[in-house]
């Protein structure tokens, strides 16, 4: 039985970056919290994979290849969604990339470029296909999934910071713009948590051992930890929740030492 306070019956999500990882986990709590999901990410054939392992598990999901630094690709996602199920109430941005680590006095400007136009303006153009469509219905939910590392400094993975703290920024203006008319938005910022693309992190000892003296929680995270969190922000019950950004890191931003 699903609880009211976080049924997402005839909710439709988009979650970009879902054939695996967080955006996955994502995808799974909703669709068995009710919602019809679609699955997206650069590869066809994992997002059919992951559709299809929703919908054996009593889901609704289909799959919908596209590259978020593509606007057509963006509106063809949006456009599949709306033929399939004829609406979209939740979006969920957590596909993003970082390609490049090292100081700005070395960022090149066509790297940086790339970084704003995948990580930010994905998500811009994606409330732009999106939000008008809630506001009709006065309801919505606006997700975009950013990192720690726009919370603090770094001199290593600053131009990846820079676009999450820049994500942080979007979903601020968002609730200012609409949260009288019943769409959220919010950022979830995870710390470390075992996917593919923190890979280099939690295999590299070092890392680990930094990471875990950091973090009173002397661990990384499992994917399934965000799966709570993206769902609260989907529901209802997660009306009042707005402009905010949560970090989930074990307590890595509020540790002195």
């Amino acid at each position: 039985m699903i609880s009211p306070l976080f049924d997402l019956r005839g909710k439709v999500a988009i979650i970009t970056g879902s054939s695996r990882g967080l955006g996955l986990a994502s995808a799974q709590g909703m669709a068995e919290h009710g919602a019809k999901v679609v699955i997206s990410g650069r590869k066809l054939e994992a997002c059919e994979k992951a559709a299809a392992d929703i919908r054996a598990a009593g889901g609704e999901a289909i799959a919908v290849a596209s590259n978020i630094g593509r606007k057509e690709e963006l509106q063809a996602l949006v456009d599949a969604a709306v033929a399939q199920w004829g609406r979209v109430d939740i979006v969920m941005a957590n596909a993003a990339i970082h390609p490049w680590v090292g100081s700005v006095l070395d960022l090149k400007e066509e790297t940086f470029n790339k970084f704003m136009q995948v990580n930010v303006q994905s998500s811009i153009w994606l409330a732009q296909m999106t939000v008008p469509g809630m506001l009709e219905r006065g309801y919505g939910r606006f997700i975009v999934v950013a990192s720690i590392v726009g919370l603090v400094g770094d001199s290593i993975t600053g131009t990846y910071g820079m676009t999450k703290a820049a994500d942080m920024q979007f979903v601020r203006n968002m609730a200012n713009e609409f949260a009288s008319k019943g769409v959220t938005a919010n950022c979830i910022a995870p710390g470390t948590f075992k996917t593919e693309m923190a890979r280099s992190q939690w295999e590299d000892e070092e890392t680990m051992k930094w990471y875990f003296n950091r973090n009173p929680s002397k661990r990384f995270g499992d994917v399934e930890e965000i799966a709570g969190l993206a769902v609260l922000l989907a529901s209802p019950s997660g009306g009042y929740i707005n402009g905010q950004t949560i970090a989930v890191d074990g307590g890595h931003t509020v540790a002195f030492r």
